[in-house]
Order: structure tokens, then C-alpha cells, then sequence
């Protein structure tokens, strides 16, 4: 057993005091949260902060996950979604492929279409504006959420425009939001590391940043558990809170669990539960302009969720009919979740469930 010394323990209610004042933490203050064991006082000052900000409301959405191509150039260290041309399981699906697929899954209470996939170079850029917009034409009544900014990044090479005009042109096809991946972790060392063979630190920002002084809100990950340091984590958050200071153009923030290469893969391959609750919660306390941190069930499973919901987490995310990129990574969660499992999971916390739209717009309260 860890007995906390007159020091720790001033240093927690230093922090204690300034979250109860809403004032901003530090590098400093993360770090420490990171490195100390007592979750139940980390956590109950994210739930506080938390229900300063959305009070009993928790969020959901009925989206759909789509995967036009899974050929990538980039080779992560991390990934286990991509393949080459060729390959066995390498797909590029045409527009009207994908409408197929949506029109024998979807259900009529989907509101988004949630859109990311791989780096492939072997179609031009028009592909990508073409397959959204048949997409778009087809299903005028749902909000496409449409690729991450490492693609974003990746169609301005392919293409020679710049971020702005990449953005312009898919705005044109239907493009409303981006979604959140490709952030990783945002240190350069880490990216060394990891092969991150995509958009740099600066790009990923930058193409966010052009997309908020368009009017595009978006939305912003991190993915832990790797070899990063605390201190990369936290400086990771402060990266996207300064730009959220300069924009104010994310939506919500979304720790994302590493998942081990194998389903088959043992607890000691998988961050603890430990280590999730306690990002969600130190998330919602250094991020203290963000609206929203999202507990992604599908990372951490349901059940952890429900307990994340008292510590700081204000989303579930949504019913993601057939999500593969986790679970190609050894996800052992469910591929999604009914209305109802997420309506019960809610309440379940003794919180509001909120049916919501992709700009966290209510639809429905079920009281």
C-alpha cells in the first residue's frame, strides 16, 4: 500500500483549489496526476468539473463507421487496418459499392456517417471528393463526418493544393466535419519512434487549424499506451488546448486506448483499466476548454464506460454499426451498440442520456 506524504498530498490540494476555481493546470499539475495513485480524488475532481460544464447529460449519436479503402502508403507501427495493393483483405471500394453497403446496414435513426480509411495512392484525389458525394447525394440527411486531418494532409500532396483548398474542395462534396484520428500522440520524438508515417505534429494542427477558420468544427484524439512518456501525453493536451484557446473549433476530445496486435493478446499487453479511468479523467481536467471528453466504448468496453461517466466523460460516442479499425488492432469490445444498451449503459451512471447530432445539437433527452 502507497501512503501519500504531507507533500503529495499538498500538491493535490494545490490542484484541488485551482479546479475548484477553474483555473488552468499545468504541465506540471498533469504530470503529477499521471504519477499518483489515488484515483478516487482524481477522479472525483473530473466529475466535478465535468458536471460544471454539461451537468447530468451524457451524449450519443447514431453513426455509421465507412471504410472506403484500406491500401495505405504509410506503414504505423501501431496499425494493423492497412494493406498494400494486392494484398489478401485489400480493398477500394467505388462510390456506388459503398452505397450498397450503407443500404443494407443502415437504419433510419442515423444521423452521421463517420468516414476515414487509408493513404492510397493508387487513386487520385477526385476519388475521394467523388465517393462523398455520391454519398452525400444519396443520403442528404446525414451529416458526413469525413477523414482525419493525416488525410487531409495526404490529399494536398496527391493533389498539389493546399490544406485550404483541399478542405474548400471536399466541403463542395458534402464534408461538414473532421473526424479525430491521425493525432496519436503529438510529440515528434514519439512519431520517430512509432513510424507514424503520416502528417507531422505541425500538419496535424495545421490542418485542423484551417478547418476551424473555415467554419469546419471538428473533433481530436490521442492514442495512448504505447511507449510515450506522461510528460508527452500532457504536452499533448496543452498542443490542442492552445489551438482550442486560438479556434475554439473542436467539438470534443477522445482519448483512445492502444489495442494489442492479437485479440488473443493477455491483460499485460492491454492498458489497465486503471490507466484508462484516469486519462478520461485527467483529460477532462487539463482540458478545461473543451466541452466534451468522449469515453470510446469501443476501446475500453462498455462496462468501464459506465464508470467513466463519474469521472469526467460527458460522451459515449454512439451506436458505430461495424467499427474495424480497433478491432483489426485486437479490440475485444462489441463492433457497437444498440439505442437502447446505450440509453441503459447511461442511466445505468445515473446520468441523462442525450441524443445528440455531430455538433452536440440535442435531438432527444430521455429523462
Amino acid at each position: 500500500m502507497n501512503i501519500i506524504t504531507p507533500t503529495e498530498a499538498s500538491v493535490m490540494q494545490g490542484i484541488r483549489e485551482k479546479v475548484a476555481a477553474g483555473e488552468r493546470l499545468s504541465l506540471e499539475d498533469g504530470v503529477f496526476l499521471y504519477r499518483s495513485d489515488d484515483l478516487l480524488s482524481i477522479g472525483q475532481m473530473a466529475n466535478e468539473a465535468n458536471l460544471r460544464k454539461n451537468g447530468k447529460r451524457v451524449y450519443f449519436i447514431d453513426t455509421m463507421t465507412l471504410y472506403f479503402t484500406n491500401v495505405c502508403e504509410a506503414r504505423c507501427a501501431f496499425c494493423s487496418f492497412r494493406k498494400d495493393e494486392g494484398d489478401e483483405g485489400a480493398y477500394t471500394l467505388t462510390p456506388q459499392e459503398m452505397i450498397d453497403y450503407v443500404d443494407k446496414h443502415i437504419t433510419p435513426t442515423v444521423r452521421e456517417f463517420h468516414i476515414v480509411g487509408g493513404h492510397n495512392q493508387h487513386v487520385p484525389f477526385q476519388y475521394y471528393i467523388d465517393s462523398i458525394a455520391a454519398l452525400k447525394k444519396q443520403y442528404p440527411h446525414v451529416t458526413l463526418k469525413t477523414y482525419t486531418a493525416a488525410e487531409i494532409d495526404f490529399f494536398s500532396r496527391i493533389s498539389g493544393l493546399s490544406y485550404r483548398e483541399v478542405l474548400q474542395e471536399l466541403q463542395k462534396a458534402g464534408l461538414e466535419s473532421l473526424t479525430g484520428g491521425g493525432a496519436e500522440i503529438l510529440s515528434d520524438q514519439y512519431r520517430k519512434k512509432m513510424r507514424v508515417e503520416k502528417a507531422d505534429v505541425s500538419q496535424y494542427l495545421q490542418v485542423h487549424r484551417t478547418a476551424h477558420e473555415l467554419g469546419i468544427k471538428t473533433h481530436t484524439t490521442m492514442l495512448y499506451g504505447a511507449v510515450e512518456t506522461h510528460e508527452q501525453r500532457i504536452q499533448h493536451m496543452m498542443s490542442i488546448r492552445e489551438l482550442q484557446d486560438e479556434t475554439n473549433g473542436f467539438l470534443v476530445f477522445i482519448p483512445l486506448s492502444m489495442q494489442p496486435h492479437s485479440p488473443k493478446a493477455g491483460i499485460r499487453r492491454r492498458n489497465s483499466a486503471y490507466e484508462d479511468l484516469k486519462t478520461i479523467a485527467i483529460s477532462r481536467l487539463m482540458l478545461d476548454n473543451f466541452n466534451h471528453i468522449k469515453a470510446y466504448f469501443i476501446n475500453i468496453g462498455p462496462q468501464l464506460t459506465q464508470v467513466s461517466l463519474t469521472m469526467g466523460a460527458s460522451d459515449v460516442h454512439g451506436t458505430l454499426v461495424r467499427e474495424r479499425i480497433s478491432h483489426s488492432a485486437g479490440a475485444l469490445t462489441p463492433e457497437g451498440l444498440s439505442r437502447e444498451d446505450l440509453i441503459w449503459l447511461i442511466k445505468g451512471a445515473g446520468r441523462i442520456p442525450v441524443e445528440r447530432d455531430t455538433f452536440y445539437n440535442e435531438i432527444k433527452v430521455f429523462e
